[in-house]
């Protein structure tokens, strides 16, 4: 098999990469814009990364995998942060510190907060991403304050990460709506506080 040359010094492989990472920028452009769009085509995909439809194809089979693939790109690099703000916090500074992540993060870049909590985002395969993801969190929330407890995970456990991930993603959906006029400083104390409320290994007994 011919060896394909570097192009312009870039290899093959990172040249896909590239241009996936541009595509995947372009979905998020369109689907966290504002007003977001009707309907998503390839075209208005490739318009916006300057891409040929091919390379459209050469990373995804169709749009609802692009949809999806945006989706997890977009989750990924929130939860790792997430995740590593908690991680090097204190315990009883966890929450604010997750929670301050969180909300900086949808304030400093609205495509993101749009495209994970708005309520004017309808397209099927992002609320379908949205369940699933929110079942994610919310397991996962869960583990952590059985853990942080030292409570066996139960039903009380799994209720209480459901209730945390839904009303989290409430909350900052009704904020990047403008029903409430929190600074990020305030809504991340604000959400981390009622968060710590639930901290009581009474409320995890059966």
């Amino acid at each position: 098999m011919a060896q394909i040359r570097p192009y312009r010094g870039v290899g093959a492989p990172e040249r896909v990469a590239q241009r996936r990472r541009r595509l995947l920028e372009a979905g998020l452009d369109l689907l966290g814009a504002d007003p977001t769009p009707a309907d998503l085509t390839v075209r208005a995909i490739c318009a916006r990364s300057g891409l040929a439809a091919r390379y459209f194809y050469e990373n995804f089979s169709d749009k609802d995998a692009f949809v999806d693939a945006v989706f997890d790109w977009v989750v990924s690099a929130i939860a790792a942060t997430t995740q590593a703000a908690v991680a090097a916090a204190p315990a009883r500074e966890q929450s604010r510190q997750g929670m301050a992540n969180i909300v900086r993060t949808i304030s400093g870049d609205a495509r993101v907060g749009r495209l994970l909590f708005s309520d004017r985002l309808a397209n099927p395969v992002v609320v379908r991403k949205r369940a699933e993801s929110g079942a994610l969190f919310a397991m996962l929330s869960g583990q952590h304050a059985g853990a942080a407890m030292q409570v066996d995970d139960n039903e009380p456990v799994k209720a209480a990460g459901h209730f945390v991930v839904g009303g989290v993603a409430q909350t900052l959906s009704a904020w990047l709506s403008g029903d409430l006029t929190f600074t990020p400083a305030e809504l991340s104390a604000r959400l981390a506080a009622m968060i710590d409320k639930l901290s009581d290994p009474r409320l995890y007994l059966d």
